[in-house]
């Protein structure tokens, strides 16, 4: 319950940031306001300031901000139902006309992408169900070793003693005596493998001191993170928490990252701009995260691998197949050899924002 409401939190959240940068050119006005602006006492002449661009008409009732939340996250999607099936079906188109100035009709890019961005992170939180990270605990040290064997020899003796009872009282069945038989086996080869750790030496058993006086030698040059890394050994739990986090709240780093390798496909061509680049990514990323939320949902009901696994392996691309074909109206050859090398250059960016990823994260 508590899983689901965090969602919708996220994904409300996502809505009114992608709304707080949304223009809001071509919305349908409110009635014409009069007087003067609250905010700077310019006489209004219209729905809006014409200095200050603040609303002539100002809210001042408590139901107010629950109308400026549900305004907030519901007319966001007006302009969504319109974006959303050209990003996934023309995405070259939506990209150039948005470029060319169609601003009213689509959600901006950056808009988009702060939307999908709190809707993958809420969908993976909610598969995650709430709980805690799983970290290997295998145990490390001969003494460890010795009660976890201890523990699973009193569960295989507490199952024996049950069954034998049964016996005794006469209520077993055909399958108790096998029963009985596979606990006493299960018992023999536990109390053996007890037997041959005690008569081990410690220094052949435990790890965890071999393991930690390697992460003590690490020495990247950079003496913050070498810090982190001692502190994810010591709590590898906090630092997993602590690397969903970062990249929660830099995901927007991949834009700036992507940008100049997308230029680079276009170096000889000087009438396409950073701009133009920048749309097309963060487009792009919002697609690929629109993609990565399905795929996610996909998994969580269960649906055959090969589906997911065909999206994961196609998708991408083919979406930036006719995404560069359209935004930069290439012909069939230049697109496709750019996809393949634009492949070759998201792995790098991957990379770089991984590095980032540990290195920011491992540091907090």
């Amino acid at each position: 319950m508590s899983g689901g409401i965090e969602m919708a939190g996220d994904i409300a959240t996502g809505a009114l940031l992608g709304r707080a940068v949304e223009p809001k050119a071509g919305e349908a006005a409110s009635d014409a306001a009069h007087g003067v602006c609250l905010n700077c006492g310019t006489a209004l002449i219209g729905e809006f300031c014409h200095a200050c661009g603040q609303n002539g008409h100002v809210h001042k009732t408590l139901m107010s901000i629950g109308h400026d939340l549900l305004h907030g996250v519901f007319h966001f999607e007006g302009k969504v139902w319109r974006t959303l099936p050209m990003l996934v079906t023309h995405p070259g188109s939506l990209t150039r006309r948005y470029i060319d100035g169609e601003r009213a009709r689509f959600v901006s890019p950056l808009a988009m992408f702060l939307f999908f961005v709190f809707l993958m992170f809420a969908t993976l939180h909610a598969m995650g169900g709430g709980k805690e990270f799983e970290i290997d605990r295998t145990p490390s040290t001969k003494a460890e070793k010795i009660a976890r064997i201890d523990g699973e020899i009193a569960k295989a003796q507490s199952h024996l003693t049950k069954e034998q009872d049964r016996l005794a009282k006469g209520k077993g069945d055909e399958d108790t005596a096998d029963e009985i038989v596979g606990y006493r086996t299960t018992l023999n080869g536990l109390r053996g493998a007890r037997q041959a750790i005690v008569e081990t030496p410690e220094s052949a058993t435990s790890e965890a001191p071999t393991r930690d006086a390697a992460v003590n030698r690490v020495n990247t040059g950079w003496p913050a993170l070498d810090e982190g890394i001692r502190k994810a050994n010591k709590n590898p739990e906090l630092a997993l928490y602590k690397l969903q986090s970062s990249a929660y709240k830099y995901s927007w780093a991949l834009i700036p990252i992507s940008v100049p390798f997308v230029a680079l496909l276009f170096l000889w061509r000087r009438r396409f701009t950073t701009y133009d680049h920048a749309i097309f990514v963060t487009y792009s990323l919002s697609f690929m995260m629109l993609l990565a939320t399905f795929v996610s949902l996909l998994m969580m009901i269960n649906t055959p691998v090969w589906i997911y696994g065909n999206l994961i392996a196609f998708a991408p691309p083919v979406h930036i197949f006719f995404q560069l074909r359209g935004a930069y109206q290439l012909r069939w050859f230049s697109a496709l050899w750019r996809t393949v090398v634009l492949g070759f250059f998201a792995s790098i960016t991957l990379m770089i924002f991984g590095i980032l990823l540990l290195g920011l994260g491992l540091m907090e």
